[in-house]
């Protein structure tokens, strides 16, 4: 098997647990295919292949590895049910925030390339998840990975 090379990666994290896995993981490969859809049109690398790439992993793997937590990461699901999201919760802002209901955690100065999307429930991830897209914050955030890339 090819050495999977994690430069070119964009994490997107979901939780190992079972509500997690049937819920959260569909949102997250939504995300991928915008993400995949949204990086076909930037500049490739010198092999042809794009330049950075979306993949979607558990928050065990992601926690669990050093060089993982180097790239850049979309969190989707709750600190109830994703570990990344509860370690994330504390240290980025909400972009959107709607008490008891759902939010949106980033860095808007695009300085920390960590996004946590989530809801209380699976309802209201998915409703946090087409706020993040509709509301331009994933096209935002995508245009400073690819700009990061750059420098």
């Amino acid at each position: 098997m090819a050495e999977v090379d994690i430069d070119r990666l964009i994490w997107i994290v979901v939780g190992v647990q079972l509500t997690a896995e049937l819920g959260d993981r569909p949102l997250a490969y939504q995300i991928e295919q915008r993400l995949r859809d949204r990086l076909a049109a930037a500049p490739k690398s010198e092999d042809a292949r794009p330049a950075l790439s979306p993949a979607v992993i558990s928050d065990v793997y992601y926690l669990n590895s050093e060089q993982a937590q180097t790239r850049p990461v979309i969190s989707i699901g709750g600190p109830g049910v994703n570990a990344l999201s509860g370690q994330l919760v504390n240290e980025l802002p909400s972009v959107i925030a709607i008490e008891d209901t759902l939010v949106v955690q980033m860095d808007l100065a695009l300085a920390d390339m960590r996004v946590a999307i989530w809801g209380m429930n699976h309802v209201q991830t998915v409703r946090a998840v087409e706020l993040f897209v509709d509301k331009g914050y994933l096209e935002r955030w995508v245009e400073g990975v690819i700009a990061h890339r750059s420098e």
